[in-house]
């Protein structure tokens, strides 16, 4: 039942694409028997399996993107290219169920048993919560509930109703209200100077957190009606104290993903020289460049692999001054880390807004440099009183900043298990006023969940 509901529901999208799913699952669920199989040429059969969900992903993804990139190339070299824009479908969600594919084959691969049942198999790819943008579901955990017997219980759904009402809190309250603002200020971002292009990229990057962590949390919250549950994604991320660590909380299920099949492959924890650091200055650039098909995704994932070297050296400097223990251990060098980590994160998220590379790099420059502060037509040193801002901005970042913390203590007590021993009036109560909110607050035009481009 479920996975025939999986797959209507991808149909209700484009009924046409759902045979690429369906072509997929069943190329994958034969070719994990032959790669279980295998003897002699186990890592052939193996890298052909990978090589063709790569390719499936490159086409449908990344072939404008390829095309492009080779006629820009071709113009710089003097020569005349008409522009060639192939009419390519991207399918909603293939870049997890894809990514959960290659997980299945690298885990049969080293040593572990394919399923059995291709009824099991199928929903591991096209089970619906998780099919359009994840969280990136591990098979042998999945696996193992799907062969549970289930029964309906009333604490799947006391459980999973609350975490579908605050991620849909979540996204039309706090996400869908950012993107306004986001959306407004990325159409005349040149006239920006540095402190509105610092709120900008603070205002995007929580626009994708309460965006991203709504959607896994009505994923969560739907699987727990039938009786599963899948990994969670976001582990309060704005509280590291370090580039590692946020990764570590940010699209856990990718981080993960990234660390098993990229970073462990390509050499991460060999002690070879430069091994690690090349690690993770590929990982990462694939990690970008899988976020989308656009030479800014490929630059900000490069940035994060970069990050990650420094942060890496910045360890061993520390490791070789004990004496400055005192300062590193200190509340108030942990207050700065923060600080730092989340605005390295905002800042770079410019190449990930911007669609194009130019004014991308045009904003970090004044970013950076804090020149000019503020734009033409800002008076008084602060952003309320500029002319290419509407005064409903700073209105709409205080409403934000208030329901943000309505929401999100109560969504850290759903993670911890704390929400459960609140007692059931005030819960409903809680529950029916973020209702009401949404009535009242709903956006003119709901906007997508971000990760559907992806």
């Amino acid at each position: 039942m479920l996975l025939i509901a999986s797959y209507l529901f991808y149909m209700s999208w484009n009924s046409q694409m759902v045979l690429l799913i369906i072509a997929m699952t069943v190329f994958n669920f034969f070719y994990g028997f032959l790669l279980a199989k295998a003897q002699a040429k186990k890592k052939l059969i193996f890298g052909l399996g990978l090589a063709a969900n790569i390719a499936c992903l490159a086409y449908f993804k990344y072939a404008n993107f390829f095309v492009d990139s080779l006629t820009a190339f071709w113009r710089l070299t003097g020569q005349h290219a008409d522009k060639v824009v192939l009419n390519i479908i991207l399918p909603l969600g293939i870049s997890f169920f894809v990514f959960e594919f290659i997980h299945y084959l690298f885990e049969i691969y080293r040593g572990k048993k394919p399923l059995d049942s291709f009824v099991l198999f199928g929903l591991f790819a096209a089970f619906f919560p998780t099919q359009i943008a994840g969280p990136i579901k591990r098979y042998d955990d999945f696996s193992k509930q799907m062969e549970e017997e289930k029964h309906l219980r009333l604490s799947y759904f006391d459980e999973g109703i609350p975490l579908i009402v605050i991620g849909m809190a979540k996204k039309v309250l706090i996400a869908s209200n950012l993107a306004i603002i986001v959306d407004m200020m990325a159409q005349t971002i040149n006239s920006y100077g540095a402190l509105e292009l610092w709120i900008f990229c603070y205002a995007f990057v929580f626009q994708v957190f309460f965006d991203f962590s709504a959607y896994t949390d009505i994923a969560r919250g739907s699987s727990l009606l039938f009786g599963y549950r899948i990994p969670i994604n976001f582990n309060l991320p704005f509280i590291s104290s370090n580039i590692s660590e946020l990764w570590q909380r940010w699209h856990i299920s990718l981080s993960s993903w990234l660390k098993d099949y990229c970073f462990q492959p390509f050499g991460g924890t060999k002690r070879k020289k430069w091994s690690m650091e090349r690690a993770l200055l590929l990982t990462m650039t694939i990690g970008g460049l899988w976020h989308g098909a656009s030479w800014n995704f490929v630059v900000w994932g490069f940035l994060w692999g970069l990050s990650l070297v420094v942060h890496r050296y910045f360890r061993r400097i520390k490791s070789k001054l004990p004496q400055l223990n005192p300062v590193w251990q200190s509340k108030a060098f942990n207050y700065f880390s923060i600080f730092l980590t989340v605005s390295v994160f905002a800042g770079s998220s410019v190449f990930f807004r911007l669609p194009d590379f130019k004014p991308a790099v045009i904003a970090l420059k004044k970013m950076l440099l804090f020149s000019p502060l503020l734009s033409p037509g800002a008076e008084h040193g602060f952003i309320v009183m500029n002319s290419n801002l509407p005064i409903v901005v700073p209105l709409a970042l205080m409403m934000l900043a208030a329901l943000t913390l309505l929401i999100v203590p109560v969504s850290f007590m759903l993670e911890n298990g704390a929400f459960k021993k609140v007692p059931v009036p005030l819960k409903a109560s809680y529950l029916v006023a973020l209702v009401v909110l949404m009535l009242i607050l709903l956006p003119n035009n709901s906007t997508p969940f971000v990760y559907f481009q992806f």
